[in-house]
């Protein structure tokens, strides 16, 4: 094959297990073969609307089979593949397909409203997932497209959530993709017989970097969910034997709070990845206790994702650390001047490694300063033990510095989870006319639960130091997330002021 990028996968997979299933939605089940050749015929269909080398193909829905035929397709012909998140306003999307000059996109029926709202001019052809703008193309039979492509080509722009500010596409190769695929395969010790769950939406990279392109890679079966809903997570794992599956720390406890908790059917979960945010140890007592055992992890958009891995042998030797770097990427933890600091002090974590981004699409002076010196800047501030191990401690841009001492709300917000009141929480900073800020919290409490702020604020007190128990806590109904169930922390800030 002249081919040597993610969209030679399919065929690759085909000739090695044909009929093994590859991928099932609802009651459709792909097989390799099934794979390879809507993969090669959308390939054409594309190619036919005049998509080639470098140009941008997009995909906008929820998990579904159309979006791997389409990453798969668009790679195999030098094209650029650029996933959409579902949760976008039209102005939002507009300036996504204008930012990353998508000419073609497939989204779902339900965009569609959403699609024309936006009214992209670069936008050229749109094809709808299950409809006959669809089907007829990657319906079609006939040769695989013959692009040569390299590990160094660009493969996906994926946009950063834009917590502040516009979001930025990180360029991932297909190198930077394989390469963290074989990281997962080094630490999770996947199969040929996995079988993934992917529940998170594979518009954000942890569900395609950690679970859905290492199992295919694998040869295994990943069971794709359209959205992540905590009972039906359950029945499925149980009907199709799930042996792998990630999330974010609060779907897991969304999932530990069904009432068929207890007696759900886990015997065949073998491996359980969870990344995003800190795993709060109420999140990990509750698995602990069903005999299951998370694979802990930390990773950015930017490295494709992985970076940090806790294996499951360490989890209670070194509990609260996020692990020691992935096989093929290197991780320093480093002062301002860019020095590793002492073991136990705080610094920056930054990142090496074949699995690091390439830039940030049409953004040099972004990409300049997150690459700066040779490493990938991650802006979270982390500290190292004397075992190399590394613990998460907050966001650099989330630190708050209250009366020239410096709060990290992850270790208030891990203190609040202690509480069996609280469901999820959010620290924040807010102005003060005194100390220049202060901490004030946001707490949903669990459903039956009680609790007032001066209990919590008690609570707080017997785990912390005062100056880090929030001045006010609030109580909401819900918090605002992004599609892969991260509290989005600008937006709580935005509510508060």
């Amino acid at each position: 094959m002249r081919d040597e990028g993610l969209g030679s996968w399919p065929a690759r997979r085909a000739r090695m297990t044909p009929g093994r299933v590859a991928l099932v939605q609802g009651e459709r089940r792909d097989t390799y073969a099934d794979l390879a050749r809507r993969t090669a015929a959308l390939a054409r269909g594309l190619r036919g609307l005049g998509v080639r080398r470098g140009d941008r193909v997009g995909y906008l829905g929820p998990n579904h089979p159309a979006y791997l035929e389409t990453l798969f397709a668009s790679a195999s012909l030098g094209a650029v593949f650029v996933p959409v998140n579902t949760r976008l306003a039209a102005a939002e999307l507009a300036y996504v397909l204008a930012d990353a000059g998508v000419s073609v996109l497939v989204h779902t029926a339900a965009a569609g409203h959403l699609v024309d709202a936006a009214a992209s001019p670069v936008l050229r052809e749109r094809l709808v997932v299950d409809e006959d703008s669809y089907e007829d193309v990657a319906g079609g039979t006939g040769e695989p497209v013959a692009e040569p492509v390299g590990l160094d080509d660009p493969c996906l722009i994926m946009y950063t959530s834009g917590s502040t500010g516009r979001p930025k596409g990180a360029v991932l190769s297909h190198g930077n993709l394989t390469w963290n695929c074989v990281n997962v395969l080094v630490e999770s010790d996947l199969s040929g017989s996995e079988v993934a769950l992917v529940a998170a939406p594979l518009f954000h990279t942890a569900a395609l970097g950690m679970t859905c392109l290492p199992t295919l890679l694998k040869g295994g079966t990943v069971v794709l969910m359209e959205s992540f809903e905590p009972a039906v997570a359950l029945e499925l794992i149980a009907r199709h034997r799930v042996t792998l599956l990630f999330g974010v720390p609060t779907m897991y406890d969304a999932i530990a709070a069904q009432p068929s908790w207890e007696s759900a059917d886990l015997s065949s979960v073998r491996t359980l990845l969870c990344g995003g945010s800190p795993v709060p140890d109420a999140t990990i007592r509750r698995y602990l206790d069903r005999g299951l055992v998370f694979v802990q992890g930390y990773g950015m958009t930017e490295t494709s994702p992985g970076v940090l891995i806790l294996d499951p042998d360490a989890v209670r030797t070194k509990a609260g650390t996020a692990g020691v770097p992935s096989f093929f990427t290197d991780v320093s933890v480093v002062d301002p001047s860019g020095n590793p600091v002492a073991a136990g002090e705080r610094g920056e974590i930054v990142v090496r490694g074949p699995n690091v981004m390439l830039g940030y699409w049409n953004q040099p002076d972004a990409t300049d300063e997150a690459l700066s010196g040779g490493w990938m800047h991650s802006g979270d501030v982390a500290t190292v033990d004397e075992d190399g191990y590394i613990t998460i401690v907050d966001r650099i841009k989330d630190l708050i510095i209250s009366g020239g001492e410096n709060v990290y709300p992850a270790e208030v917000e891990s203190a609040l989870y202690e509480h069996p009141a609280v469901e999820l929480c959010a620290v924040v900073g807010v102005p003060d006319p005194k100390w220049g800020e202060v901490p004030r919290a946001a707490v949903v409490l669990r459903p039956g639960a009680g609790a007032t702020a001066d209990e919590l604020r008690d609570h707080l007190r017997r785990h912390l130091a005062a100056y880090k128990v929030p001045k006010q806590v609030d109580f909401w109904d819900d918090l605002p997330r992004t599609g892969a169930g991260k509290i989005r922390k600008q937006a709580v800030r935005e509510r508060l002021a």
